[in-house]
């Protein structure tokens, strides 16, 4: 017997995409449930070889269903989460609602699995942003092998990670140039297209934004509180696909080599690292991958045991859906264990 699993925000990036990979992975549900606004009810959503008819959240009635991913924003999860919860349904939520709540455990698998445990204070697991997630898989490794004291981080962040309409205004804007028309700004505070936007979500008062923020937070939540992080968060003309490159200082000493061969070694992480060109992966390239990809690992001169690395994700992926599926398979697997 399998379990019935409710997708919040079906019809939205990371929504279609939860929905590939819980076919891809052949999740053991029995029954797989598109929801999301009112005003899409009635759309179909592809989910392995067959359609769903996306129904009501309003509507929709969550006794007997045993897990929900939702993607549907902070305001939805505020609204709902909690309600889901009560009925029995065990939430894992990819927005930022929850995720610095200490009762709320907040998971990236491969990094702090045995803390799933802790979702039946609420019922709710929170899933980390999308490029906290990328980033703490690469630390881990490195983290128990030489122990991290600091990070310092700049991302390169897809347009993807904005949802539909920042893929929209990507396009629109690049075809606008290409035959000279108005370029029109709506989503970003910035022309996109042909750009880089060192600004992601809101300013804060002390000059950082919360994207930068959640990172700084979520790494020390995640992976170790004692762990100093700085962030720079920049949005890109990419389409799909996050990059970040790291500045990693260790209380131990740990060479380059080293690292390459722990890293080789961890689960989730795929090391393409040659010293030519083209020897390293791009966003182009990761683009409906389940890893998370390391290149460029090289000594940072600077500091006394530094390395720099620079890793590549799919944000919709490993960011997103796929870190909220593997959380389900963890859950189902040691706690719910239905489908045994």
């Amino acid at each position: 017997m399998g379990y019935k699993v409710a997708v919040v925000g079906a019809t939205g990036n990371v929504g279609r995409e939860m929905l590939n990979i819980l076919a891809e992975r052949e999740f053991p549900a029995d029954e797989v449930v598109a929801l999301a606004s009112r005003s899409s009810q009635g759309t179909e959503v592809s989910f392995g070889d067959k359609n769903l008819k996306v129904k009501s959240l309003d509507n929709y009635d969550f006794k007997g269903t045993d897990i929900c991913l939702m993607s549907a924003g902070s305001q939805v999860a505020k609204d709902w989460g909690a309600r889901i919860a009560a009925q029995g349904c065990v939430v894992i939520d990819n927005s930022s609602f929850f995720r610095m709540d200490p009762d709320v455990p907040l998971i990236v698998p491969e990094v702090n699995a045995d803390a799933i445990a802790k979702y039946t204070k609420k019922n709710i697991i929170a899933n980390p942003n999308c490029s906290t997630a990328q980033m703490v898989v690469a630390l881990k490794p490195l983290h128990d092998a030489a122990k991290i004291s600091r990070v310092v981080v700049s991302t390169y962040q897809s347009t993807s990670g904005a949802g539909k309409d920042g893929m929209d205004e990507l396009f629109n804007q690049t075809r606008a140039i290409f035959v000279n028309d108005a370029v029109k700004r709506e989503k970003f505070t910035k022309q996109i297209a042909f750009n880089v936007i060192p600004h992601i979500d809101d300013f804060m008062e002390d000059g950082y934004t919360k994207e930068e923020w959640k990172m700084v937070v979520e790494t020390k939540k995640i992976l170790d509180p004692k762990i100093k992080v700085t962030a720079t968060c920049v949005r890109v003309p990419v389409f799909v696909g996050h990059s970040e490159a790291i500045n990693i200082e260790f209380e131990k000493p740990i060479s380059a080599k080293q690292a390459r061969d722990i890293l080789r070694e961890a689960p989730g992480c795929l090391v393409v690292d040659k010293h030519e060109d083209g020897g390293y992966v791009t966003p182009i390239e990761c683009v409906g991958d389940y890893a998370t990809y390391i290149s460029r690992i090289r000594v940072d001169p600077t500091v006394d045991n530094g390395l720099v690395i620079w890793v590549v994700s799919d944000n919709l992926r490993k960011g997103a859906a796929l870190n909220a599926i593997q959380i389900a398979e963890i859950l189902g697997a040691r706690y719910l264990k239905k489908a045994a």
